[in-house]
This record gives C-alpha cells, sequence and structure tokens, in this order.
C-alpha cells in the first residue's frame, strides 16, 4: 500500500473513532449530515477521501473541540498533498489527469482560470497542447501519451459554449510572449484567441505588460465550482476551503480590474502575434 492511501485509510479511522465516540451509528450520523449512508463507509474505508467540507461538517456533528478539529483539517491537507504530487498523478501519462478535469469542469457551474505563463488549457490549439503536455511529460519524466492526453484537453473545450456556465478566462500578456512551441504555433494559438474574443459565453481579459497589479500573484491558478487549484513544479494544491476559495475569488476579481477586454484585448493580441510572425521560423 502506498504512502498515501495508507494515510487515508488511518485518517477514515480516526473519523470512525469520532463518529463512535459521539454516539452516531453510520446510518444516523449520514442522516444527520444530509449524506447518502454509502458515503460514510467510503471515507472511514479509505476508499475516498474527505473533503474540508466534509470534514467541518465531521467535527461539528462529532462535537470536536479546538484544536483537535484543526489538525485534523491540517491532517487532511497534508494528505491531500501527497495524493496531488505530479509523480503520483502523471504516474500513467496525462491523459488520466485530463479526464479528471474534463468531468469537474462539466460538473461546475463556474470556471475562472488566471494564468502568467500559459494560455489556459480550455482554449489551447491541438498543437500548443502537444508542445506544453510533451514538456511536461519530459520535465516530470513520466510516461508519454500526448496524443491521447491532447485529445482529452480539446474535448474540455466544449465547456466554452455551455450558456449554462459562466467561463472566466484571464491571462497575462507575459502567457503570449513566452511560448513552449515554435513561433508559428504561438501565431496559431493567437489566432484562435482572437477568435475567442467574439464568443458570448466566455469572459476573456489580457493584463498587459507594464501595469501597476492589485495585488501580486504568485503563480497561475483556477477556481472550478467551490475547489480552488494551484500547480507548483512538482504537486497540484488543491481546496475546498470556503475560506481559501473565497481568498483566491477576491484576488481574481482585482486581477480583471487592471486586465484589456472587448477590442483593447483583440487589439493586443493582433499586435504581439505581428510581432511573433516576425521571429525566425523553427521546427
Amino acid at each position: 500500500m502506498s504512502t498515501p492511501e495508507r494515510h487515508k485509510l488511518e485518517f477514515g479511522d480516526r473519523l470512525r473513532e469520532l463518529r463512535e465516540r459521539a454516539g452516531y451509528s453510520g446510518r444516523e450520523f449520514a442522516t444527520a449530515a444530509g449524506w447518502q449512508a454509502s458515503k460514510i463507509s467510503k471515507i472511514e474505508n479509505g476508499k475516498q477521501l474527505a473533503t474540508d467540507a466534509d470534514v467541518l461538517t465531521w467535527v461539528k456533528l462529532a462535537q470536536v473541540p479546538e484544536p483537535a478539529a484543526t489538525e485534523l483539517r491540517d491532517e487532511l491537507r497534508t494528505i491531500r498533498l501527497e495524493a496531488a504530487n505530479w509523480k503520483r498523478q502523471l504516474r500513467t501519462g496525462h491523459r488520466q489527469r485530463q479526464e479528471q478535469s474534463l468531468s469537474t469542469e462539466a460538473d461546475a457551474d463556474t470556471i475562472r482560470a488566471f494564468e502568467l505563463m500559459v494560455v489556459p488549457g480550455l482554449v489551447q490549439t491541438a498543437d500548443y497542447a502537444h508542445h506544453v503536455l510533451s514538456t511536461a511529460a519530459a520535465l516530470q519524466q513520466t510516461p508519454t501519451d500526448t496524443a491521447a492526453a491532447v485529445q482529452v484537453r480539446l474535448e474540455r473545450q466544449h465547456a466554452l459554449y455551455d450558456s449554462a456556465k459562466h467561463v472566466e478566462l484571464l491571462i497575462t500578456e507575459s502567457a503570449l510572449r513566452y511560448f513552449p512551441c515554435p513561433p508559428q504555433t504561438m501565431v496559431a494559438q493567437i489566432d484562435r484567441l482572437i477568435a475567442l474574443c467574439g464568443l458570448a459565453t466566455v469572459h476573456f481579459g489580457i493584463i498587459p505588460l507594464n501595469t501597476r497589479l492589485p495585488h501580486l500573484p504568485a503563480s497561475g491558478f483556477w477556481i472550478v465550482g467551490d475547489t480552488a487549484l494551484v500547480e507548483t513544479v512538482n504537486t497540484e494544491i488543491n481546496t475546498d476551503d470556503p475560506e481559501d476559495v473565497a481568498l483566491y475569488n477576491r484576488l481574481t476579481d482585482s486581477l480583471w480590474n487592471a486586465a484589456l477586454q472587448g477590442d483593447d484585448a483583440r487589439r493586443l493580441l493582433v499586435r504581439v502575434s505581428t510581432e511573433i510572425a516576425q521571429l525566425p521560423q523553427q521546427d
């Protein structure tokens, strides 16, 4: 059994002890929490990792005092970080991780993305996505299934045309100026973004260079539904803590105040594309 799996099982045991100490049967606890009874069994047996919201409900019903409740939430974050390590997530390649994003985004009513150095996956062309995913596999030294992963990444883009969703994509000009592909591929990618400016179902913006920012984001991040996701070099940090998600939403709101949108964004894209097109062509 891997370390994350063992820790998940141990965490489930702790939650079971708290439930039993509070005098609840599994079915009674599920009813009080408004959950399916099977959810209690899955969490306690390590088959399903509790969310932060689940733990908040658990400690409230079991009347767990502070600081024990805080300790439980900290332990959960540690387990989630272990499970989210890129080496672990990508052990069979990128396709499985892309399928996870496809499912998560399909279920979400709101998608808010901010990227510093890369065009968001939801609007990547196939060629650009191929370079992004293949270079990531090389860095992580994980199996290469780039063609299959690109196919799923393109399937994710159906979310852009779902009128029931609220989709926001915000990037910096640096995401256009630095690219993991030949210049001609980047020009085609920018053409895709220019077309995006006219899409009614997507709110798209660019923060230009030489702009005073209200806050300095340390990295790109996504808010999908009620979960915030942050990618680092070695892992992915996910949080559904309401305070964390609210913080990322406030940061996103403030960054939009510095963004170009509509015709202004389109003019910037055309200018950058023209400049990149003049660079020497590469294979």
